[in-house]
């Protein structure tokens, strides 16, 4: 099995679900930390969604407050195991305001 650490971004996120981690197949990634930025010029609310793949579809987190300038951290030393073909979506509620950073490990 082959163990490998990662770091996943996806800038300019807005109001649409985006998917920004897609579990390979015959994989098992744990996620070791979320982070949601706010890059824009007013206070924003920022999601995490699960999308399990033939399972329910939960938030990790919804609507935080993100202040202007700030980032939070939403894993707080916690962890999220995601299968094959499992998503991590980004949502913000202002268009093209939320950075994201992921830190991860893939063992296949």
């Amino acid at each position: 099995m082959a163990n490998t650490f990662k770091s996943v971004t996806s800038g300019s996120i807005g109001t649409t679900l985006t998917d920004v981690y897609t579990c390979p197949a015959a994989t098992t990634t744990i996620i070791l930390g979320a982070s949601i930025a706010n890059i824009h010029t007013n206070p924003i609310g920022g999601s995490i969604k699960l999308a399990k793949n033939g399972g329910d579809d939960v938030f990790i987190v919804k609507q935080a407050p993100v202040p202007v300038g700030s980032t939070v951290e939403v894993m707080s030393g916690n962890k999220v195991v995601l299968e094959a073909s499992d998503k991590l979506q980004f949502q913000s509620d202002a268009s093209s305001s939320l950075d994201s950073i992921l830190s991860l490990l893939e063992i296949s």
